[in-house]
């Protein structure tokens, strides 16, 4: 019974402390929180999307860790934290699937790679999961930090 009264009080610490901290930094709207093994994916529905998603995503990027690293230090369990705000995850999942479909056509039909800059993480991540099984093109990063690359090139 401990058990379950300890994941109880954990989920209930993680409920709080989301919404503290939207509530800290001044956005105000509606909170839904799903906590799955290895990540946290919040959907905030607030008047002030823009703020929180900030330019290409940078703000809603910074966010995300800063929750992560908070909620770390309340539960002591690091989680991604996943942050879905006016769609903007998913409009740009939407781009990033047409961008990966353009990119292995543009591949196969010049016989070479193909080198997308400026991508976040989460967004290369998707990429290489939408190219991770096909059988034509391979996909992979390279370089560091700000500098780091995806690179999608023909198996042969």
């Amino acid at each position: 019974m401990v058990g379950k009264k300890n994941i109880m009080t954990k989920d209930k610490t993680i409920k709080t402390t989301i919404k503290e901290f939207f509530k800290i930094i001044g956005v105000d709207g509606d909170i839904e929180i799903k906590e799955e093994e290895d990540i946290i994916e919040i959907n905030l529905a607030t008047e002030e999307s823009g703020i929180v998603i900030g330019h290409h995503g940078d703000t809603l990027e910074s966010l995300q860790l800063i929750l992560a690293l908070v909620l770390q230090k309340k539960t002591g369990v690091f989680k991604r934290v996943s942050v879905e705000v006016g769609d903007y995850k998913k409009n740009r999942s939407e781009w990033l699937t047409n961008l990966a479909n353009e990119t292995k056509d543009r591949v196969l039909a010049e016989n070479r790679e193909v080198h997308l800059y400026d991508l976040k993480s989460w967004e290369r991540r998707v990429v290489h999961l939408i190219l991770q099984n096909d059988k034509e093109v391979i996909s992979e990063s390279t370089g560091e930090g700000k500098d780091r690359i995806l690179v999608v090139r023909p198996k042969n």
